[in-house]
């Protein structure tokens, strides 16, 4: 460990044993030089200092380089990064240097190589077999030779010799390949053991003032290869499989937040989301994640400047000085009037600050130089920060030509901006497009809060109760699954409390597996709850609860209250627009669903526009020849038949054909429903354009006939809302089990030579199969 600075460089047995239970995963065991250059070996960084505490407990403190450094971020002397790197434009120079990789990435990094590890030892391990096997038969053919002319006994002794022979022949043919096989292994762990997957970390490697023993040893210098790997991993592989994540829409950001979280979860940090904007920016298909990174970037870089900005600013003159930072930040008046000074705010609040009969003790000195912020400095500051921090060059220098250019909403920026800050604002309606009057006063700035980060500690034993219920509901064990994820639930209850973040997830996958299971009722009443509990631990406005109020909107319409229905879907969408705007694939599915309901209910023309907008988002994001945009050609071409635009439903009803056609084939049960709806809709338009003819001949007795609605029942429209959320039924009726349990027979009978054990093992399968295949349903 190490003290204070200045102080010398020592190590305790007590906190090592403390921090090789802590750490010991991914950090190595070094030697470094104290100042009398004597030998010191640390299980930490050296910046790690332990004291005790006066209640005799121990403490660890100052854990700055707990994980590897971040090289990509480090400007080092005689050290080169990889090409790929290069081509980036890394190693980049960063406000400080305690850049660190982030522990996904190490652990990510981790699973990488023992992947490599355990695909190595089983190539080995097979070639090892082959040639054992190769001579055995070798062996078996020599035998066979030496049978008819030597005696039993001769023939005894000369298999031994060969026996003996082919072994030393397999141990000779081991040991050349050793060499390599170690050197492969050597490459993967950086170590010298080839038996054993170890990999670790030495934080300390390109720590300025850190002495090692022997510099130029190959030992130190695996360990700085090993670190420039883990980052290059990031720049290779990390980074490319979230962009794909994207792509698939496996991971579908709709705001900062969430954006964060998905990096995080990849172990991409924060300071790379320039240069993976600039990635993302040649993707059209992700243009709605480019305009979100772009909405975090300058909302991120805001901060930064705020900060700063409010480091002179007086306590008398907060308001005033917030208000006019956000002014200079997101309005569009370009003379923006001076804020009030401190002495006219003094006397402004003189009342409200004495107490009757005694004189207020605080006193301001005249610090005004906040007040010099102007829109063309704060914008100049915001185009030198982004390219200095992030390295990505801002093409503009107003808020009205970025909002233009980018696609972005005004009051997203404000929304971001103060949930960054902290920053609480005056509900009312801020009309930042006003060309001479500022959008914000001093009035409108109630509280500025402290944002704190912090790690949130996870419950062990109920995040694998969680996870092994995921694990058998994506088997088919729907009844299992629940128990589990029931008990992960009330463990969550006794460690947490009635409220947190985890339990509303396991609210909302326990009324899901309602759902599935066919209880509606009690479906509703636990997504109600998560609602609730989504509502005070996450925010009104957080991704998260959006998501809810579309679970329970579902779920409302199975237990047939559909008005309710429609007003979750309604906030559900309103608060998409605040959150992220219209442009994004989840407004899609919220689309679709108030279009289906409200054709459910008979209000084609209003339906037709919010289903039309769904195709249209669906064919932006997903491309023409998707299954969602099948779907939604269906629903525009069933909606317009009830309004009787047979024509517009005949070629939308095309379109689905083309899609099903093309990606399922032409014996594909949806392809077949395709071709009988585009039949009916062909025999209408034609019954309906004879009748037209007739009247524009002049035939007097031709009438038009009435249209044939029929209108949907709500089972169907449900089994289309399941479609559209992302819940598939798999009916399996009593005739196919039947089917399944003859065949099953039959190949047993025909494989009654197999074990006696392997048969009784695949009869448990079977019934297990047979068991749960009524009803499987995932989502």
């Amino acid at each position: 460990m190490l003290s204070k600075a200045g102080q010398p460089l020592k190590n305790s047995a007590t906190f090592v044993s403390i921090k090789c239970c802590l750490i010991s995963k991914h950090l190595i065991f070094k030697n470094v030089l104290n100042e009398k250059d004597e030998e010191v070996e640390l299980c930490s960084s050296v910046e790690c200092k332990g004291i005790i505490g006066n209640d005799g407990r121990h403490y660890i403190l100052d854990l700055l380089r707990t994980f590897p450094p971040d090289v990509n971020f480090l400007i080092l002397e005689n050290e080169e990064l990889s090409k790929e790197a290069q081509a980036l434009g890394f190693p980049r120079n960063h406000k400080h240097k305690l850049c660190c990789l982030r522990q996904e990435l190490i652990d990510s990094f981790v699973d990488s190589r023992y992947m490599m590890f355990i695909k190595l030892a089983a190539f080995h391990l097979q070639q090892l077999g082959m040639k054992n096997l190769i001579d055995k038969k070798t062996s078996q053919s020599a035998e066979i030779t030496l049978v008819d002319s030597k005696e039993q006994d001769f023939d005894k002794k000369s298999e031994e010799s060969e026996k003996s022979t082919t072994s030393d022949k397999d141990v000779e043919k081991i040991d050349c390949q050793e060499p390599d096989y170690q050197k492969i292994v050597e490459s993967i762990t950086k170590k010298e053991k080839s038996d054993e997957f170890d990999l670790r970390f030495n934080p300390d490697v390109f720590s300025p003032g850190v002495r090692h023993p022997n510099p130029q040893e190959e030992k130190l210098a695996k360990e700085k290869q090993l670190v420039k790997e883990a980052a290059d991993f990031l720049l290779t592989v990390q980074i490319p499989g979230f962009i794909k994540d994207c792509l698939d829409h496996s991971t579908s950001p709709i705001d900062g937040v969430t954006l964060t979280e998905a990096l995080h979860g990849k172990g991409i940090s924060i300071r790379y989301l320039g240069k993976i904007t600039e990635m993302v920016a040649k993707i059209p298909q992700l243009e709605y994640l480019y305009r979100i990174m772009v909405l975090e970037l300058i909302t991120r870089t805001a901060k930064h400047l705020f900060f700063h900005f409010i480091q002179g600013v007086e306590t008398m003159c907060l308001s005033s000085a917030v208000s006019h930072f956000l002014n200079c930040f997101l309005s569009s008046c370009t003379n923006l009037p001076s804020p009030a000074s401190s002495e006219e705010l003094q006397v402004k609040y003189k009342k409200k600050g004495k107490r009757k009969g005694k004189q207020n003790p605080l006193r301001f000195e005249d610090n005004s130089e906040w007040a010099l912020l102007s829109t063309k400095i704060f914008w100049t500051n915001m185009k030198n920060e982004l390219l200095s921090y992030y390295a990505w060059e801002l093409p503009y220098e107003t808020i009205d030509t970025i909002v233009e250019k980018f696609s972005l909403q005004k009051l997203c920026i404000l929304r971001s901006f103060c949930i960054k800050t902290g920053i609480q604002i005056l509900l009312r309606e801020y009309n930042f497009d006003h060309k001479t009057k500022p959008a914000c006063f001093e009035d409108d700035i109630l509280n500025v809060f402290p944002v704190v980060k912090h790690v949130n500690p996870r419950a062990t034993d109920a995040f694998n109760f969680y996870t092994t219920g995921q694990s058998k509901i994506q088997q088919g064990f729907l009844k299992e699954g629940y128990e589990l994820i029931t008990e992960a639930l009330n463990l969550l209850n006794n460690v947490y409390g009635a409220m947190h973040p985890e339990i509303s997830q396991c609210l909302r996958m326990l009324a899901r597996l309602n759902y599935i299971m066919g209880d509606h009722t009690e479906a509703m009443a636990f997504q109600q709850k998560a609602v609730l509990m989504s509502e005070r631990v996450n925010g009104v406005d957080h991704a998260y609860t959006i998501s809810e109020y579309t679970h329970l909107a579902l779920y409302c319409f199975a237990n047939s209250q559909i008005t309710t229905a429609l007003k979750l879907l309604y906030r559900a969408r309103y608060l998409s627009l605040l959150v992220c705007g219209e442009n994004h694939p989840e407004m899609a599915v919220l689309d679709s669903n108030i279009g289906l309901i409200l054709h459910a209910v008979g209000e084609y023309d209003l339906s037709l526009r919010f289903l039309e907008n769904a195709l249209k988002l669906n064919i932006k994001y997903y491309g023409n020849k998707s299954l969602k945009v099948a779907v939604s050609y269906h629903l525009v071409a069933r909606t317009q038949s009830c309004m009787g635009e047979f024509r517009g439903a005949l070629q939308n009803e095309k379109e689905t054909y083309s899609i099903y056609k093309q990606q399922l084939g032409e014996s594909h049960e949806k392809t077949k429903e395709s071709s009988e709806c585009l039949r009916h809709l062909t025999q209408q338009a034609v019954v309906l354009q004879k009748k037209m003819n007739e009247i524009y001949k002049g035939n007097s007795n031709a009438i038009l006939p009435p249209i044939q609605i029929q209108p949907p029942s709500l089972s169907s429209v449900l089994d289309m809302l399941n479609i559209i959320n992302g819940i598939l039924f798999v009916q399996i009726s009593q005739q196919d089990i039947e089917n399944f349990r003859a065949e099953f027979e039959r190949r047993q009978l025909k494989d009654s030579e197999l074990p006696k054990s392997d048969t009784n093992e695949e009869n448990g399968h079977m019934d297990t199969a047979a068991e749960t295949s009524s009803s499987v349903a995932s989502s």
